[in-house]
């Protein structure tokens, strides 16, 4: 029998409130703390709590506080990424961010659903992973969907809601967000 977190990963429905799974959040609720106390880019420590929160490019990621996610472990990151002030990653699937891609001021990437059932929805929840590419940037306040893969090189305009995947190189807006031309 598979647990709550081998569900969780796997985009199926389990329960957030299974203990194991309330004291990784929490771990993670405790390292985003201490990242978004640590005011400086370069303060001391605040590279080895990148690289404890984030299951990869920790050590190169520019992080802006605050910062906030769910997990941590569930993010992976090429060099060089920057998240600029209040960003948020529900990251209860896997979250896959290229190198050198860009996030405006309040971006969020939430990987995490609910269940249309109001009675399944008391108890459960599951998710769909993302995959951002490399040398994309993101606008400020734009919101990723679950599911969502956005193609290298790729530019999402500001306020943007990302509710479907938009392929390599192109500029892409608005609500929903569609490809409007090659980002050139």
């Amino acid at each position: 029998m598979a647990s709550e977190r081998e569900r969780m990963l796997a985009g199926e429905l389990y329960d957030a409130g299974d203990p194991e799974l309330v004291a990784a959040r929490h771990r993670a609720r405790e390292l985003c703390i201490e990242l978004n106390a640590s005011l400086q880019v370069g303060a001391p420590g605040r590279r080895e709590l990148l690289q404890r929160l984030f299951a990869r490019g920790g050590d190169s990621a520019l992080v802006q506080p605050p910062f906030f996610c769910d997990y941590g472990f569930n993010i992976e990151l090429g060099e060089r990424v920057y998240f600029n002030f209040n960003c948020v990653v529900l990251d209860i699937c896997r979250v896959r961010i290229g190198a050198r891609t860009l996030f405006g001021p309040a971006v969020q990437v939430c990987a995490a659903l609910h269940p249309m059932d109001a009675i399944e929805r008391r108890t459960l929840e599951y998710g769909r992973p993302i995959e951002i590419g490399s040398d994309v940037w993101v606008g400020a306040g734009a919101l990723i969907l679950p599911g969502v893969r956005i193609g290298d090189g790729a530019v999402i305009g500001a306020g943007s809601v990302v509710t479907r995947d938009i392929p390599d190189g192109q500029l892409a807006a608005g609500n929903p967000c569609r490809v409007l031309r090659p980002a050139t």
